[in-house]
């Protein structure tokens, strides 16, 4: 073989080389991706080792707080309830109620009105349940629930300003909204059995900025700079621990958004210590910011969207307090079965 040819051929034999060799960098760089972006979704699923670690060396004064997502029924939760449920509005919560009985408190994301009072603004998915669905929450154990949500209005003022009395009337909070601006924007405090504040906000930029409750009109704390400065700094002046819940993002996208991550950190930049999201109705990731957890949205708890895996499953957040700290917060993952009842996944 000549001597040119064999030049030739080793040249083409390095360039292969050269290919495979960049092919398998490219390959592997876009497998660490991969893992990375598989290791970020597992993230917002529970640590089994750090709960049980934790729970057993729980001492006397620890408390927890259970987080719920979005909690709706009406519509086909509605029906599952009546054909299957009796009736009985405590139906939805059968499979979990034990396990958010045994929390100190359990919170949650009401969308929707409950009431009897008001008329269907327009939309197709506008949302109201039967006055005795508050049946079903406090069968449940819910201390607190946000109602600072694009559903609020769904069935006009008149059915949201019901909900804030029957919600009374029940014993349970509610955060995010109220009869004027300064109810919407004040915290709601509970105080637990050693003493230690925990102040609640909630907030919400989705839906017409008219929403927003004003000096002399029932409304919603509308997410922006301004309100959350003036409802956090309440907040510190009145207790040990802020919780800012948060009704933002895109539906159906399991990662937050800029928006959202900057509100986020905002919040803890201005003092919250717990930050909880809603709204995607689907899981989003978890992080830690300056050694606070932000958890940018549970996805569903209640709801009929049963057109996919991912809206027939969501999180709880356990945050464990201790010493009037948030010491850990950990989510454990729940499944939605075809009576739109959840339950513990693990």
């Amino acid at each position: 073989m000549e001597l040119k040819s064999i030049l030739e051929l080793n040249l083409r034999y390095k360039g292969m080389l050269i290919l495979l060799a960049f092919t398998v960098f490219v390959g592997f760089l876009l497998f660490q991706k991969a893992v990375n972006v598989r290791k970020e979704v597992e993230a917002i699923y529970s640590d089994r080792y750090i709960l049980r670690n934790y729970a057993s060396s729980a001492k006397l004064n620890s408390y927890k707080i259970i987080f719920t997502g979005d909690i709706m029924l009406d519509r086909g939760v509605e029906t599952a309830i009546s054909e299957y449920g009796g009736g009985d509005y405590s139906f939805p919560f059968l499979k979990i109620a034990d396990y958010l009985k045994r929390a100190d408190l359990t919170v949650g994301n009401l969308e929707g009105a409950i009431s009897d009072k008001g008329y269907n603004v327009g939309s197709i998915y506008s949302f109201r349940s039967e006055p005795k669905a508050i049946k079903g929450l406090e069968f449940a154990g819910f201390d607190l629930v946000s109602l600072a949500n694009n559903h609020a209005f769904d069935y006009t003022s008149a059915a949201l300003e019901d909900t804030f009395v029957r919600l009374q009337k029940a014993g349970i909070k509610y955060a995010g909204a109220g009869w004027d601006k300064e109810e919407a924007l004040s915290p709601k405090i509970i105080e637990l059995s050693d003493g230690t504040r925990v102040a609640f906000l909630a907030f919400s930029n989705l839906g017409p900025k008219t929403w927003e409750a004003k000096d002399d009109s029932t409304g919603l704390a509308w997410l922006d700079r301004e309100s959350l400065e003036e409802g956090i700094s309440s907040a510190r002046r009145e207790a040990d621990i802020i919780i800012t819940m948060f009704h933002w993002g895109e539906e159906y996208q399991s990662f937050s958004n800029d928006s959202q991550k900057s509100f986020a950190r905002l919040a803890v930049d201005l003092g919250a210590d717990l930050v909880v999201g809603h709204h995607p109705h689907v899981a989003q990731e978890a992080e830690r910011y300056k050694s606070k957890y932000i958890a940018y949205s549970l996805g569903n708890f209640i709801f009929d969207q049963s057109f996919s895996e991912e809206t027939m499953e969501g999180l709880i957040l356990e945050a464990f307090i201790e010493n009037k700290e948030i010491k850990q917060a950990v989510a454990r993952k729940i499944e939605i079965n075809e009576f739109y009842q959840p339950a513990l996944a693990d």
